[in-house]
């Protein structure tokens, strides 16, 4: 697949795309048990995983089938569990103990995201009741919101992907009937999902017992995630302005603000880590049960992939980025040079939609409710099997169209409209 056409600009690309009337039916697979509340993962990763996705992503250890002129995975990875993979044909490039269940941390907020973000138009507010933070787990990371203040939708999703802010979360999951309702969908999004690794207990991701979710599970939320418009402008925001507290000033009443930066070190960088060239987001974590954790997906030469790293053992600064910033390297060195090991599975409802002969409809592709979603920008339709014209396009914090491109995509299930932010200058 030719690289799209590069723009000097600094930003965001959008990719739109449909699924081709070629595709294939994703294989059969089967899942592990869910795990049951109460349990925690062992020191190893048990002999017996799930293959949802493949037979070689249910063994232990590393799956990676090197052909000539691969480079060999880095010497130096500490995490219990990672996986890189295509984000557009799903093909899962190299992968380690993918389905192995473990704490999630924040990277459960991709789901509770995912499920819940399309229920509100972001222009929705809100005033915070003192029930809506009833339950936010000691020592959780929050934004700040302040009971009795009214804040937008816009604001609380700002506040759950940018500052991780569980504050954030328990309001959302009160608007959308309740924390047990919420809990619920999620699971249920899981299972549409085929994320049959998760087991949801607090929407926020916060340690409870048994709730896990793994590495293959935590990257299918990104791709789905992806597919929303909202979403990917969330996850890569690396900085904003978030409502303060009311006060009086001179009779009047005046609402402050202060800046939250996204906790994203790939996406901000650190004092000892620079941005990662092409990085779009999407969520990092941390608990005690799960140490660190972190989604990423990032756009180089016109391929996208998406990472996911648990728990590296190494305790150095910011190791689960430095980790995920060397398998994303060896991901774009290695592509078309290794045989896939897997593959990341379609929403129930898409493959039904697949085996059916249904195809895609509108531009866009078909979403995990089974509907054709439409791009954010225009598409056009080129002639010939297979080919799709796509519509490429820049944009700082919303998406802005600048230029076009054509390439050819053949996928079970492309991801529409794909944001990717360009390297920095």
């Amino acid at each position: 697949m030719p690289a799209p056409t590069k723009t000097a600009r600094r930003g965001l690309l959008v990719a739109s795309a449909v699924l081709s009337s070629l595709a294939l039916t994703a294989p059969v697979s089967h899942a592990a048990p869910r795990p049951s509340p109460g349990t925690s993962p062992s020191a190893t990763p048990p002999a017996d995983m799930s293959t949802v996705g493949g037979e070689l992503l249910g063994r232990p250890g590393t799956q990676v089938n090197l052909a000539g002129g691969a480079p060999v995975l880095p010497k130096d990875l500490s995490a219990r569990s990672w996986i890189v993979a295509d984000a557009e044909s799903g093909d899962v490039l190299a992968a380690h103990n993918a389905h192995w269940r473990l704490a999630p941390a924040s990277t459960m907020k991709m789901l509770f995201a995912d499920t819940v973000l399309p229920r509100f138009p972001k222009t929705t507010e809100h005033k915070v009741a003192v029930s809506d933070l009833a339950g936010v787990g000691a020592g959780s990371s929050v934004v700040g919101i302040k009971e009795d203040e009214t804040y937008s939708v816009h604001d609380l999703w700002l506040g759950v992907f940018l500052a991780s802010g569980n504050d954030a979360v328990h309001v959302l999951s009160a608007m959308n009937g309740g924390v047990d309702k919420t809990v619920r969908e999620m699971n249920e999004h899981a299972e549409e999902l085929q994320a049959l690794d998760t087991h949801v207990v607090s929407p926020d991701g916060y340690d409870a017992p048994g709730q896990v979710s793994s590495a293959y599970d935590l990257t299918l939320f990104a791709r789905s995630g992806l597919q929303k418009k909202d979403f990917r402008e969330y996850c890569s925001t690396v900085t904003t302005k978030f409502p303060g507290a009311t006060k009086k000033s001179k009779g009047k009443s005046v609402r402050g603000s202060f800046e939250i930066q996204n906790t994203n070190r790939l996406l901000r960088g650190d004092s000892d880590i620079s941005v990662y060239p092409g990085i779009a987001g999407v969520k990092n974590g941390y608990t005690t049960n799960a140490g660190h954790t972190f989604t990423g997906v990032a756009e180089r030469a016109g391929r996208v992939l998406l990472v996911t790293v648990m728990n590296p053992e190494k305790q150095e600064h910011n190791e689960v980025y430095k980790e995920s910033a060397r398998l994303l390297d060896w991901g774009f060195q290695a592509a078309g040079k290794v045989q896939p090991v897997g593959e990341l599975v379609a929403p129930k409802s898409a493959q039904a939609g697949e085996q059916s002969g249904a195809g895609s409809g509108e531009a866009g592709g078909t979403t995990s409710a089974g509907k054709s979603s439409k791009p954010a920008v225009g598409a056009s339709t080129a002639g010939g099997a297979g080919g799709i014209g796509v519509a490429l396009g820049v944009a700082a914090g919303v998406l802005a169209l600048l230029g076009a491109g054509v390439f050819l995509v053949n996928r079970r299930w492309p991801l529409p409209d794909l944001v990717r932010r360009r390297g920095r200058s």
